[in-house]
């Protein structure tokens, strides 16, 4: 036990503010980098969006542009950067406010832009290590709709098929 008698398990150990946004879809946050201009605020809503529309769990914003981040026990916390809480930004609308959850566990990271997304990723691909913590990952080529292989993840499982195409 350490001081105030919680467990060292669940003791939050500080991470960085990282430039990205996540949004809670159900029990967990989908966690999008990327470099800027690469679509993060916009799927970050789409997935807002989804959430309204039923094709995924109810969904809610944590933070958009900036997010810090923290290990808790086993797991990485996402929480919105403070003077960025509840703001959004809509292309061609500017800066909207918008619900947000205060913190949200990591469940997904999806990475834009990234230069090693392929047709059939290796396992090794589909998954990332966050302040030493592995979380299911999906890298997105540039130019390629992120939201419909978001929404393949968050409703479909691994085919356990060892077949090569």
């Amino acid at each position: 036990m350490s001081q105030g008698g919680l467990n060292e398990g669940s003791l939050r150990e500080a991470g960085p503010s990282v430039h990205a946004s996540a949004v809670q879809v159900g029990a967990h946050a989908v966690l999008i980098r990327g470099p800027s201009g690469s679509g993060k605020s916009r799927l970050a809503f789409d997935l807002i969006m989804a959430g309204r529309a039923g094709v995924v769990e109810s969904a809610v914003l944590v933070g958009d542009d900036r997010v810090q981040l923290a290990t808790l026990g086993h797991e990485i916390e996402v929480r919105p950067a403070p003077r960025l809480a509840g703001l959004i930004e809509i292309r061609g609308l500017g800066i909207r406010n918008c619900d947000f959850v205060e913190h949200a566990t990591v469940g997904l990271v999806v990475d834009l832009d990234a230069n090693d997304a392929e047709r059939l990723p290796p396992d090794e691909a589909l998954k990332t290590s966050i302040l030493g913590v592995e979380i299911p990952r999906i890298p997105v080529a540039r130019d390629y709709s992120p939201l419909p292989l978001v929404v393949a993840a968050l409703t479909t499982t691994k085919s356990s098929s060892s077949v090569n195409p």
